[in-house]
C-alpha cells in the first residue's frame, strides 16, 4: 500500500460533526485534517495495542492511561480484557485475573473498585483527603491514583530480582 491514501466512510453524530467543523474552522484547516490528526493521535496513544509483540504486563500502562475511553466506547468486559492482555503472554508476563478485574472496574464501578483495592493491595483509598472519590487538594481521583500506583509497582516498575523500582 505504501504512501497511497485511501478514503473511508465514517458515521459521526451531529454534535460531534459540529464540534469537528468548529475546531477545523477555528484552526483554519479542513475537517479531514482534524480527523487525520485525531486518528494519528489515537493510534500513537494506543500503539502497544496494534503491536502484536506487546503482550501481558507490557499492556498494563495502556489500559491504566486510556482504559476509561476503551471501556466506555468498546464495552470491554473482564474476559475480553484478559484475552487482549494475556493472550500469547508467557507465564512471567501474565497479568493476574484479579488485577484484570481491577482494571476493568476502573472505568465504571468506583465504589466497588475502592473496596477491592483496599482488600487486594492493602491500600487505604478512603483517607480523610478524599470526598466522593475526588482529592480535595486537586491531585485527581484518589482511587485511580491508588490503582495506577498498585499496578505500576506490580507490573511495570519491577526489577528482574522482583523488587520495585522507585
Amino acid at each position: 500500500m505504501g504512501a497511497r491514501k485511501q478514503a473511508i466512510s465514517v458515521r459521526i453524530g451531529e454534535a460531534d460533526l459540529g464540534n469537528l467543523r468548529r475546531l477545523a474552522r477555528r484552526l483554519g484547516v479542513r475537517d479531514s485534517d482534524v480527523i487525520r490528526v485525531a486518528i494519528k493521535s489515537l493510534l500513537a496513544k494506543w500503539s502497544p495495542l496494534h503491536d502484536a509483540s506487546v503482550r501481558g504486563k507490557n499492556l498494563v500502562p495502556v489500559f491504566l492511561e486510556n482504559g476509561s475511553d476503551l471501556f466506555r466506547h468498546f464495552e470491554l468486559d473482564t474476559p475480553r480484557l484478559d484475552s487482549i492482555i494475556n493472550e500469547g503472554a508467557g507465564d512471567d508476563g501474565r497479568v493476574e485475573m484479579e488485577d484484570i478485574q481491577l482494571i476493568a472496574m476502573s472505568g465504571i464501578q468506583r465504589s466497588y473498585l475502592r473496596w477491592r483495592l483496599d482488600q487486594v493491595g492493602n491500600h487505604n483509598t478512603t483517607d480523610s483527603a478524599t470526598t466522593d472519590n475526588k482529592r480535595v487538594d486537586g491531585e485527581g481521583d484518589s482511587v485511580e491514583q491508588t490503582l495506577r500506583q498498585y499496578l505500576y509497582e506490580k507490573y511495570v516498575h519491577v526489577r528482574t530480582d522482583g523488587s520495585v523500582v522507585k
